[in-house]
C-alpha cells in the first residue's frame, strides 16, 4: 500500500481522536481491527482502499473466523471498517462502502451455568450466626426461590413483601412490575434476617437488604458475598447471582415443562430468551443418555 493510501489511516485516527474524542482504549481497538484489514489487503494484493469490494470484506471476515475470532470480535472489526469507509466517503476518497451489509458469522450461544439441586442445597446450607450470614442466606434463598435478577433483589423494599400471601412485587427491566411467589424456606430465611436487620439499620430505612452500615446493599456487594460463600462451602465453579437465577429457571422448567410460566416468572418480554433453558434441559438428557444407554457409545465391529 502506498504512502498516500496509508495517509488516510492517519487522517482517520486524527478525526476519531479530535472530532469524535474517542478514548485511548477505543482508538486502540480501531487500530487493531484496521491493521488486520490492512494485512489482509496486503496478502490479497489489494493496494488501494478504493479497490476493496464487498466480496473482499466477506473473505476478510471468513479469514478472521478461521483464525478463531469470535463473532462479536469480527463484528467489531466490520464496524471499524464501515466507520473508516464512511470517513473516506466524506472526504470524497471513495464512492462505495464495501463493508455495508457484510455480517459476521454467528458465535454459538453460550448456555448459562447452573447448579444442580444438590449443589444448591449445599450452597444454601449457610450457618447463620450473625447479621451478615442471616442476610446472605436470605438473599440467596430469595433469588433461587423467585428467580430474581440481582438488580431486582437490591431494589426490594420491605413494603414489596407480603408474608401473608407468600409473595412479593418486583420491578424489572423497563420498569415493569410483576408479582412472584416466595418459597417457604426463603420466607423463613427472610424472617430470620429481619430480626437481625433491626439491629443495624433505623426503622426509616425502606430497603429490605442493607449493608453492615445500614444502607441499601449494592449489586457489587451481593456478588462479592456470593462468591465468598461459594468458595467457603466448596461449590464447584464460581457462584454469582445470575447463576442462581439460571438454576431456578432450569429446575422450574425441568419440573413443570411450562415454558410460558417460566417466562412470566423470570420477567422475559420475549419467550425466545426463555427458550435457552430448553437447550439446557436437552443437554442434561443427552448427558444421561450417553452415560446410561448400553448402545449410546458406538464401537467398531
Amino acid at each position: 500500500m502506498t504512502n498516500a493510501e496509508s495517509h488516510w489511516l492517519d487522517e482517520f485516527f486524527r478525526y476519531l481522536a479530535t472530532e469524535r474524542q474517542l478514548s485511548a482504549h477505543t482508538l486502540k481497538n480501531y487500530q487493531r481491527d484496521l491493521d488486520a484489514l490492512q494485512a489482509f489487503m496486503a496478502e490479497s494484493h489489494i493496494d488501494a482502499w478504493s479497490t476493496l469490494d464487498a466480496n473482499h470484506v466477506r473473505q476478510f471476515a471468513a479469514r478472521q473466523h478461521r483464525k478463531g475470532l469470535s463473532g462479536s470480535s469480527i463484528q467489531r472489526a466490520l464496524s471499524a471498517a464501515r466507520t473508516f469507509y464512511k470517513f473516506l466517503a466524506r472526504e470524497q476518497w471513495v464512492e462505495q462502502n464495501p463493508a455495508l451489509g457484510v455480517q459476521a458469522p454467528k458465535s454459538p450461544r453460550k448456555l448459562p451455568q447452573t447448579l444442580d439441586v444438590d449443589q444448591i442445597s449445599g450452597l444454601l446450607d449457610i450457618p447463620v450466626n450473625d447479621p451478615l450470614s442471616a442476610r446472605d442466606k436470605a438473599m440467596m434463598e430469595l433469588i433461587y426461590s423467585s428467580g430474581l435478577r440481582v438488580s431486582e433483589l437490591v431494589s426490594l423494599d420491605l413494603s414489596d413483601l407480603d408474608f401473608h400471601d407468600a409473595s412479593l412485587v418486583v420491578t424489572g427491566k423497563g420498569q415493569k412490575s410483576r408479582m412472584l411467589p416466595i418459597g417457604g424456606k426463603a420466607l423463613k430465611a427472610i424472617d430470620r434476617w429481619l430480626k437481625y436487620r433491626d439491629q443495624i439499620t433505623p426503622y426509616t430505612q425502606a430497603a429490605l437488604f442493607v449493608s453492615n452500615r445500614g444502607n441499601r446493599i449494592s449489586v457489587r456487594s451481593v456478588e462479592q458475598r456470593m462468591e465468598y460463600w461459594g468458595k467457603r462451602l466448596g461449590v464447584e465453579g464460581q457462584v454469582y447471582p445470575h447463576r442462581l437465577r439460571h438454576s431456578f429457571a432450569s429446575h422450574m422448567l425441568e419440573s413443570s415443562g411450562d415454558l410460558r410460566a417460566v417466562q412470566e416468572l423470570l420477567g422475559h418480554s420475549d419467550i425466545s430468551t426463555t427458550q435457552i433453558y430448553t437447550h439446557l434441559d436437552f443437554q442434561h438428557l443427552m448427558d444421561v443418555y450417553e452415560k446410561s444407554h448400553p448402545r449410546a457409545h458406538k464401537k467398531d465391529d
